[in-house]
């Protein structure tokens, strides 16, 4: 479905990156302040502020997550380029939402919004969002602008080198899903590697 350059990339300095990326992501935010099922219910003070709108650009043009005031938002932060991560939680998610009656795919809305705004257009993420599945709107912005969203959600992303590969960079970053409910408030997050009956539990629990 999707076709990535090759090239001399250091796999286990690569890997090692991104587990410390990905387990400092899941320390920040989950840790002993989220329970089981990924609620919001318990966490400090400190945690429940994150979220909030924001405006970026997709190929239709602005999205704003006001837009979808009155749907159930899943927020997904990625980039086209990635190996492995995204490709494996769009897949997973997929499958979630074919889950989904019509009825309820009319009340959600899924969001992949890059963090590699260098390299991903509005047309290429189109492209790669609708891949995986119709409801997923593919969105980016300036590299400010992105930051911005990105610490709102408590997301975690670096750009890596990789001088010997064709990619050029690659950029590790956090694995989740954002539940966002019909109020724009954060209700959920769903760790990477859910699987999608579950996620189909957690999103029905919000709509």
């Amino acid at each position: 479905m999707n076709k990535y350059s090759k090239g001399n990339v250091n796999i286990i300095s690569l890997i090692l990156s991104a587990v410390i990326l990905l387990v400092a992501g899941y320390l920040y935010i989950s840790s002993e302040t989220k329970n089981s099922t990924g609620n919001l219910a318990g966490i400090p003070e400190a945690y429940k502020c994150l979220g909030g709108d924001f405006v970026l650009k997709s190929a239709k043009g602005p999205v704003s997550l006001a837009d979808y005031r009155g749907k159930t938002v899943v927020l997904y932060f990625g980039y086209a380029s990635c190996p492995d991560v995204c490709p494996t939680s769009l897949g997973l998610l997929s499958l979630a939402l074919q889950k989904l009656t019509a009825e309820e795919l009319e009340k959600l809305q899924v969001m992949f919004i890059s963090v590699d705004p260098e390299r991903d257009s509005v047309e290429k993420l189109k492209t790669y969002a609708n891949a995986f599945h119709p409801n997923i709107i593919g969105v980016t912005g300036s590299a400010k602008e992105i930051a911005a969203v990105a610490r709102h959600y408590g997301v975690m992303y670096a750009k890596v080198e990789m001088p010997n590969s064709a990619l050029g960079y690659s950029v590790d970053h956090s694995s989740r899903y954002y539940v966002v409910g019909k109020d724009g408030a954060v209700k959920k997050f769903i760790e990477h590697g859910t699987a999608p009956e579950e996620i189909v539990t957690h999103l029905r629990s919000v709509m």
